[in-house]
This record gives C-alpha cells, sequence and structure tokens, in this order.
C-alpha cells in the first residue's frame, strides 16, 4: 500500500512538471520608454496637417508624386526585400503543420543477411509529433518572428527609398535654380568687365580695375561647374533608385522648387512604435528570441509522438508475393534526452539571456527613434527661422536693388551701382535658396525618423491569423 501511495505522488509530481512545461516561454513585457509628447513641437491649428503616409504630397510637386510611385513599384531593393518576405512567409506556412499528422509512401531494397534472398518493400510510413510542452508555440514565434523582421526591413527600405526619392528631387531642382541664379551672375559679372574695360580705355579707371572684374568673372564661371555636376550626379541617382539604366530627359528641364508651406506635425511619440521600422525589427527579434527559448525548454523534455507502418515486401529471387506478407505496426514514439542533458540546459540558459539581451534591443531602438525625431523637429524649426531671416533679407535687398534701378534712370548714379545691387540681390536668392533646400530637407529627414511611407499593397502580416497577440 505504501509503495502504491509513494508511486502515485511520483506520478502526480511527473505530470505537474510536464503539464508546467507545456506552458513554454512567456513573452517579456517590452514596455516601450516614449515619452507623453514631443519637446519641439509647436502645432499650429492653423497649419496643414501631413499625412504620414503620403507626407511628400506636401510640397503638391505631381512630378515628385509620379516619382515616389514609380520607385516604389520598380525598385530593385524593394523588390529583393518584398521576395525574401515572400519566403519567410512560405516558410513560417510549414512551420505550421509541423506538428500535424504525415503520411510517406516508401520503396526500398532489403536483402537477407545471409545473401539467400532479396526483396522488393513498399508501403506507407505515419508519424504524428504531439505538440507538448510549448514546442508548437516557440515554432510558431520563431516562424512570426522571421516574418515580421522580413516586413520591418522591407518597411524599412520603402521608407528609405520615399526619403532619398524625395531628397534627390529638392536637391536636384534647387541645383537648377542655383545654376540659373549663378549664370545671371555671370552675366553681371560680364556686363561689369565691359563697363571697366571701357573705363580703362577712357583713363577714368586704374588697370587694375580691369584685371579685378576679370578676375570675378572668372570665378563666376568657375563657380557653374558645381551646381551643373550636382545636376548630373542626381539625375543619376534618381535613375537608379527608379530601377533604371538612365535619366529621364524631362528631369533636366529646369523647373520651379517645390514650396513647401506652414505645416502641423499631428504624430505623437507612440506612434513610433507602428510606423518606425526599426523598433518593428527589434520587437521581431523579440519574439524569434522567445521562440528559440522556447524550443531550448522543450528540448529539456521528451518529445512525444504516435507512428505506425504498413509495409508489403516481394521476393525478388523467387518472383512471389504471398497474401500474408504485409507488416502492420503502431505504437508511441518517445524522444527522452539523457546523456547531453547539461549541454541542453546551457543552451535554455544562453537563450533566455539573448531574449533579455533582445528586450534591451528593443527599449534601445525606442529611444533612438525619439532621439532622432526630437531632433529632426528641432533642426526643423530651426531652418524655417533661417529661411525667414533669409526671405527678410532678401527682400530688403530687392528694395535696395529698386531704389538704384530708380538713382539710375534719374542719372543719380552710375549703371556700376545697379549691377553690384543686383549681384547682391543674386547673393541673397543664393542664400535664401539654400535656407529653403535646408528647410525641405529637414522636413524630409523627419518623416523619414518617423517612418512615413506607404504601407506594401498586403500590409497584413501572413503571421497575422496564425500568431498570438503581442
Amino acid at each position: 500500500m505504501r509503495f502504491t501511495h509513494r508511486f502515485a505522488r511520483a506520478t502526480l509530481a511527473v505530470s505537474i512538471g510536464l503539464l508546467a512545461g507545456c506552458a513554454g516561454i512567456a513573452m517579456p513585457k517590452l514596455d516601450a520608454p516614449v515619452p507623453a509628447r514631443w519637446n519641439h513641437s509647436v502645432p499650429q491649428a492653423s497649419a496643414m496637417p501631413v499625412d504620414l503616409r503620403g507626407w511628400w504630397r506636401a510640397f503638391h510637386d505631381p512630378a515628385l508624386d509620379a516619382l515616389v510611385d514609380t520607385a516604389l513599384r520598380d525598385n530593385l531593393q524593394a523588390a529583393e526585400a518584398t521576395e525574401r518576405l515572400l519566403a519567410s512567409r512560405e516558410r513560417f506556412r510549414s512551420a505550421r503543420v509541423q506538428y500535424l499528422p504525415r503520411l510517406r509512401a516508401k520503396t526500398e531494397d532489403a536483402i537477407d543477411p545471409d545473401a539467400s534472398a532479396s526483396f522488393f518493400v513498399a508501403g506507407f510510413d505515419a508519424t504524428w509529433e504531439l505538440n507538448l510542452f510549448g514546442r508548437g508555440t516557440a515554432t510558431n514565434r520563431q516562424a512570426s518572428g522571421a516574418v515580421d523582421a522580413s516586413a520591418a526591413e522591407l518597411q524599412r527600405i520603402r521608407v528609405s527609398l520615399v526619403g532619398e526619392v524625395v531628397r534627390d528631387w529638392l536637391e536636384l531642382r534647387a541645383a537648377q535654380q542655383r545654376e540659373a541664379t549663378l549664370d545671371a551672375m555671370r552675366d553681371l559679372r560680364r556686363r561689369l568687365l565691359q563697363q571697366a574695360q571701357v573705363r580703362v580705355r577712357l583713363r577714368l579707371a586704374a588697370p587694375q580695375a580691369e584685371a579685378q572684374a576679370e578676375a570675378d568673372l572668372a570665378q563666376a564661371e568657375a563657380a557653374l561647374a558645381e551646381p551643373r555636376g550636382e545636376i548630373d550626379h542626381l539625375s543619376q541617382q534618381l535613375a537608379v533608385l527608379l530601377g533604371r539604366n538612365e535619366p529621364d530627359p524631362a528631369w533636366l528641364k529646369p523647373a520651379p522648387v517645390p514650396s513647401l508651406g506652414e505645416l502641423r506635425i499631428d504624430q505623437a511619440p507612440a506612434d513610433l512604435l507602428r510606423t518606425r521600422p526599426e523598433i518593428a525589427r527589434a520587437e521581431a527579434e523579440v519574439v524569434r528570441a522567445a521562440g528559440d527559448a522556447g524550443i531550448a525548454r522543450a528540448d529539456l523534455l521528451p518529445r512525444l509522438g504516435l507512428g505506425g507502418s504498413l509495409v508489403w515486401s516481394t521476393n525478388l529471387t523467387t518472383h512471389r508475393r504471398t497474401s500474408d506478407n504485409a507488416l502492420l505496426s503502431a505504437g508511441p514514439a518517445i524522444d527522452i534526452p539523457l546523456f547531453d542533458w547539461g549541454a541542453r540546459e546551457a543552451e535554455l540558459r544562453a537563450s533566455k539571456h539573448d531574449l533579455k539581451a533582445s528586450v534591451y534591443a528593443y527599449r534601445q531602438a525606442v529611444l533612438e527613434g525619439v532621439a532622432e525625431v526630437e531632433t529632426s523637429l528641432g533642426q526643423l524649426e530651426l531652418e524655417r527661422e533661417r529661411q525667414a531671416a533669409s526671405a527678410r533679407a532678401h527682400a530688403a535687398l530687392a528694395r535696395a536693388e529698386q531704389a538704384s534701378a530708380t538713382r539710375v534712370q534719374l542719372h543719380l548714379a552710375a549703371p556700376a551701382e545697379q549691377i553690384d545691387s543686383q549681384l547682391a540681390l543674386a547673393q541673397a536668392s543664393l542664400a535664401l535658396a539654400e535656407a529653403t533646400a535646408a528647410r525641405d530637407l529637414a522636413f524630409v529627414r523627419l518623416y523619414k525618423a518617423l517612418g512615413g511611407a506607404p504601407l506594401p499593397d498586403d500590409a497584413t502580416p501572413a503571421a497575422a491569423d496564425g500568431k498570438e497577440p503581442r
């Protein structure tokens, strides 16, 4: 009787242990360290809100909209990432059927040990590994994490792609505007040289005045090389982003720089958790690490399953097959770890450390995202103030140029005075264009930091129908 009680207690303890093992590894709480609000954001009620998924449309440039759509469709890196995502989804589907019953047909040959006869064997094998001890959940997490990581990588490429296309297009238009302004300044320098030559011939000026005007003209011509080289570089870069081997000639036709009005940023810090791909990638790594730890834990416990086979054999020596040569077998399949227990325990401890490390990496990704957005918001405000100051300076010099033109008309000043005013105005135009481009690029950096880009056509993760909620 005492032995019976001891056996019952031992059986109960083992059962409790096995049931506890079924729970597997719990998903850790991520506790994303996001602030309640942005420190640098000062939204204006009258300003236009920006759509996170189509933020570049704030420039109101149909040509830019078409470029972004083409890049999202034809870019080769995005196409590569899409194929890798599809591959990980297929692996996820195969992982889900790993613990379903399997049936396999087989044929083979067999020879008696005494070499007196050979047989042809045909039949079926059936196996079914039971989903116990959290192994199925862990396998699902591994595959789900891989799918989510691939999806995050695809979205990262799309975010980067949109940002690069918009940046290159804005810089291309700014370089074209800079080239036009420098070209006008060269013409003004040429007029000053002509006036200096006349004054030197009339002995109204020293010869060095002509030499100085000639040097200024040469410098103005040399300055044109920079925007022209930039235009060529940016057009080639755009072609690569759009998956083309040469630029579109229409890009090289000068056009106004897209304008960006007053905008309102409606995104909250918590929005980063669902829009920034780097954070999504870090979260996927946590899921995958939890799956690895779950598998390591399940490997400490037996693998249980059911198996069976049905085979027929034919004696190839006598070419005889009888009706009683069918063999049927069935029974449990048990795989119990014994002598490598220490190595399995070490793997479990290592997997748990990897899981903790992935949680720290996730929190670090959140902190980096928040810091990048905060920096971008602050930089955008600084560039807006710089643009406003440059606009005021440009307006003041425009008034001065008008006054000089009036003085020359009234013969109260020499034509050279008006040309000097025009040169100063052109220089202010360059400064204003540079400040405007800097503000536009700060806007691009902000929405790249926010993870702004359209979602792929298939925006629902493939793992969503079989993945545990997180």
